[in-house]
């Protein structure tokens, strides 16, 4: 059983990686350019961020679901071994 959420917390850091990863640099990016240019408008940081993430998501996507019915499809044929 502890194999099972090993290798499920293991699956959740490997699909939110991308993701975080992404929205983490954009933000430091626009950080910095907010830094220079002393402008501070909120909605500066949150556009990009999340046209970035969306662009991530869809290049990433098929891989990301792939990966969640490999893992889906795993437990269901494993499922009677995991009751014991």
């Amino acid at each position: 059983m502890e194999g099972l959420a090993r290798d499920t917390l293991w699956l959740v850091m490997l699909l939110a990686a991308p993701l975080l990863l992404a929205g983490l640099l954009t933000a430091f990016a626009i950080s910095l350019f907010q830094a220079a240019t002393q402008i501070l408008e909120p909605t500066l940081s949150f556009v990009p961020k999340l046209i970035v993430m969306l662009i991530v998501l869809a290049v990433l996507g098929s891989w990301m679901g792939g990966q969640l019915v490999e893992f889906a499809r795993a437990l269901l044929t494993d499922f009677p071994n995991l009751v014991e």
